[in-house]
């Protein structure tokens, strides 16, 4: 009951903020039927207890349920290492552009997990600053700016001279951010085998490159920007699906 308890009513203060990706529905489903089950509990341990076949499929469906916790944390640990590798890679190199990644912007703000973003490549552009700073995304459901715009909005607002921004506002994911964005580098001299960051959050950053590599951008750094504590590890969760579908569909 307390792990379900748990689990329900993060997912049902996430989703109160507009968040319904599968890193907060899945454990608003599990959530409440481990409620179900404490308050059944009883009742299904007098139905087991004369069913051979019943206490097989039970005991099986728990170790399923471990088995997959297990690898969770497994996938949490190799991310954690893979983005601790990453660390400072993109300070000493020459970059020749700045690549931020869009994510939400409800009521054409940043989210906070874009704003992280956005000021990791403030920082970077202050260390670079004969790089460009390529802001990427189209328009979110139900808003009417771009991605793109509010970012370069929050840039200039934070100070940064408007004539270093590229603005691209088509893109809708991470392969259309690049492969939109490649244009308007091109533009400016910067190809796919120029020393470029691509700046995401954390959780995003090892399928980030890979997608960048598969498209042909050789020198393709990434660099991450942390997750909000309140939704991490529901946006860890998602991209534990994200990359197992990414796997299968041979897209990384």
């Amino acid at each position: 009951m307390l792990a379900g308890g748990v689990l329900l009513a993060d997912a049902l203060a996430l989703m109160g903020q507009g968040f319904f990706m599968l890193g907060v529905t899945l454990p608003g489903v599990l959530g409440l039927a481990l409620c179900a089950l404490a308050l059944s509990w009883q009742r299904v341990q007098a139905w087991l207890s004369g069913r051979r076949w019943g206490r097989l499929i039970w005991r099986a469906g728990w170790l399923v349920l471990a088995a997959w916790v297990i690898s969770v944390a497994v996938f949490w640990a190799w991310l954690a290492q893979q983005v601790r590798q990453f660390e400072g890679a993109a300070n000493a190199a020459p970059l020749k552009a700045i690549v931020v990644l869009g994510s939400g912007t409800p009521r054409a703000q940043p989210s906070p997990a874009l704003r992280a973003r956005l000021d990791k490549a403030r920082e970077l552009a202050a260390l670079h600053p004969q790089a460009w700073v390529v802001v990427s995304g189209g328009v979110d459901f139900g808003e009417t700016l771009s991605e793109g715009q509010v970012m370069g909005n929050y840039l200039r607002e934070q100070g940064m001279a408007p004539g270093r921004i590229l603005q691209e506002e088509r893109s809708t994911s991470t392969e259309l951010n690049l492969q939109y964005s490649l244009p308007l580098m091109q533009a400016q001299g910067v190809g796919l085998d120029s020393a470029l960051a691509v700046v995401t959050s954390d959780f995003h950053t090892v399928r980030a490159q890979r997608i960048a590599r598969k498209m042909g951008f050789t020198q393709a750094i990434p660099v991450a920007a942390p997750t909000p504590l309140y939704i991490r590890y529901n946006a860890w969760l998602r991209e534990y699906f994200a990359m197992a579908s990414s796997w299968l569909l041979r897209e990384v």
